[in-house]
């Protein structure tokens, strides 16, 4: 826009040149003034802001399978007074691969990458509390050897949880008159007079002392 207002311009300052008429030379000269003042605002606005730029596409994640575990169940264990030492038969193991979780009922061992293979040795509960900052995995050539501090020393039955099944009964025993009584009173609410008159007198004699059946004597 800016080119073609210059060459406006510089046709119109021409024809001011050779134009000798006042009128003409007045006319020209207004347009002149319009152009310049055009010209100077096309040459002093600001370029159109070109378009932002498209935004990145978005990083595609790569796809982590989850990872498949071999259980290890067979292991053998000893102890003393303050820990339980675990013994894994595993060989290829690697001390950086070895990812340990311990809890204070807990413990979860994973190992990674053991000749392509990934391994795992938990116990769900152990048997007693352990101090699980102060448990440690060593690695071995051919076993690892799992280090469990104990909270409280002494020893222990077993390195499992397990449920003690002969708890004696909290429930105590039922009153084998309560069965009773409830039947008297039932029969003393529904009974005729009589009967009223016959259960009240056992009643009596029960809390008396005279009898410690409230039935008997009743016919």
């Amino acid at each position: 826009m800016a080119e073609e207002l210059s060459l406006d311009l510089e046709e119109l300052q021409h024809l001011e040149s050779i134009s000798k008429r006042p009128r003409t030379l007045s006319l020209i000269s207004s347009e002149i003034i319009k152009l310049e003042q055009l010209l100077k605002d096309a040459v002093s606005a600001p370029t159109a802001e070109s378009p932002p730029p498209p935004a990145p596409a978005p990083e595609k994640t790569a796809y982590t399978p989850a990872l498949y575990y071999i259980t290890i169940s067979s292991f053998s264990w000893d102890q003393d007074n303050e820990k339980v030492k675990i013994y894994v038969s595993l060989e290829g193991v690697v001390q950086e691969k070895v990812e340990a979780i311990f809890n204070p009922t807990t413990c979860d061992i994973k190992f990674h990458d053991v000749q392509g293979k990934n391994y795992r040795c938990a116990i769900p509960k152990l048997n007693r509390e352990i101090v699980p900052q102060k448990c440690k995995v060593t690695v071995k050539p051919t076993r690892v050897i799992i280090t469990l501090l104990k909270a409280s020393k002494g020893n222990w039955l077993d390195l499992h949880f397990k449920e003690d099944k002969l708890k004696p009964s909290m429930e105590k025993e039922k009153d084998p008159m309560a069965g009773i009584m409830g039947l008297m009173k039932n029969m003393y609410e529904e009974g005729d007079e009589d009967m009223k008159r016959t259960i009240a007198k056992a009643w009596t004699d029960a809390r008396s002392g005279k009898t410690t059946d409230p039935m008997k004597g009743y016919p």
